[in-house]
């Protein structure tokens, strides 16, 4: 009885041990869409704050913010161009 007793705590011992190292599921990836959707929503995102901080900049003159904005608006239409090719 007492051999008994002590494989079933053994087993009982493997059994729980064995329960606690199992990893949790891993979480979902986005789909490529969902990806593409996020990125460009960042880029808009990183895009109008960029242009408000040109146009609420102090010293500026106007023709320099309208270089600045040509420029960020070339790059922002690269940066599109590109997550559109990704997909």
């Amino acid at each position: 009885m007492k051999k008994f007793f002590i494989s079933a705590m053994v087993l009982i011992g493997f059994s729980v041990s064995m329960n606690a190292q199992k990893r949790p599921p891993a979480p979902p990836h986005p789909s490529k869409s969902e990806l593409v959707n996020s990125k460009s929503r960042e880029l808009a995102k990183r895009y109008q704050a960029e242009k408000k901080m040109i146009m609420n900049h102090p010293v500026a003159t106007q023709k320099m913010k309208n270089e600045q904005l040509k420029a960020l608006n070339i790059r922002y239409q690269n940066e599109k161009r590109l997550l559109r090719a990704g997909k």
